[in-house]
């Protein structure tokens, strides 16, 4: 019985290889062991596992690591790409959007304050005056012409008339700018009119020529986010009239040459806070290196 065993022992052995019994010598193991098992042998050993390489167990270091960790970052460069250059087309839609505006509005650089303020114009208290001296002279003429023709009637006598006559005369003399200027440096009335003509005249031709044929103050509204005075409601007529190219035969009285003036001098603040705004940003384009913003304004015509 035993006997038996330890045979069946024996083969066990010598299938599964070279045993080392204590006592004795390891048995010769036969050829046939030597060989691969069949995949059918119940008894055969599980094939091991292939190792793992050296790049998966040094925590993914191999060809397929830069694929995952590079892949993010080719993400936030494409990503940082797009979004600068939805920068350079903001900046540039922007740039040409202010030299649009310095182009259409630099005539306002050329108003002539002096021209407009009219500050030389006549008051009202000199007018009035003048005319006061103008209907006493007047009056004076015509009662020295009724006491001359009154001495051709015989009403009064001829030495009155002749007198009367005289003084006439002399009235008529006064009259005259040349001799007026002997003895007043006031001027007249008719003075102070021709004056307050040709000052209108002057304002009417300048803002004649600062408006052209495109009209000045209606492209300058565009300024207006620059300058919210530019949106102030007394300014509605003035910019109608000049979309319509007839602002200038509107300038009839002097109150319209003052709100005309003052309407350029807020389109002259916003001019120069557009330019500003340019300036700052070419500046900014230059340091960003986006030559196609970074361009000087357009020459005037």
């Amino acid at each position: 019985m035993a006997q038996n065993q330890s045979a069946a022992q024996a083969l066990a052995g010598t299938a599964q290889g070279a045993v080392l019994r204590p006592g004795r010598a390891a048995d010769p193991v036969p050829l046939e062991a030597i060989k691969a098992p069949s995949d059918n042998d119940p008894q055969a050993p599980l094939a091991a596992p292939p190792a793992a390489s050296s790049t998966d167990s040094d925590g993914g270091t191999g060809e397929n690591a830069p694929d995952s960790n590079g892949g993010p970052e080719q993400a936030s460069d494409e990503s940082a790409e797009e979004y600068e250059h939805s920068e350079s087309l903001q900046a540039e839609s922007r740039q040409r959007k202010l030299r649009l505006m310095l182009r259409q509005c630099d005539r306002v650089l050329l108003m002539d304050f002096e021209l407009l303020a009219m500050n030389d114009w006549p008051d009202n208290f000199s007018v009035a005056a003048a005319r006061r001296s103008r209907d006493l002279w007047i009056f004076s003429a015509l009662v020295a012409a009724v006491v001359f023709l009154s001495g051709l009637t015989g009403f009064v006598p001829a030495w009155i008339a002749g007198g009367g006559f005289g003084a006439f005369v002399i009235i008529l003399l006064l009259g005259v700018p040349v001799v007026r200027r002997v003895y007043t440096s006031a001027p007249s009335y008719l003075d102070l009119l021709l004056k307050r003509q040709r000052l209108m005249r002057d304002a009417r031709k300048h803002a004649e020529h600062l408006e052209g044929k495109e009209g000045l103050i209606w492209q300058c509204a565009r300024m207006a986010d620059f300058n919210p005075a530019l949106k102030s409601t007394r300014f509605g007529s003035l910019l109608r009239l000049s979309e319509q190219k007839s602002l200038p035969g509107a300038l009839s009285r002097r109150e319209h040459i003052r709100l005309y003036l003052i309407y350029l001098l807020e389109a002259e603040k916003a001019y120069s806070k557009v330019q500003a705004a340019f300036f700052e940003g070419n500046q900014e384009a230059i340091d960003q290196g986006w030559q196609t913003v970074a361009a000087e304004p357009e020459e005037r015509t």
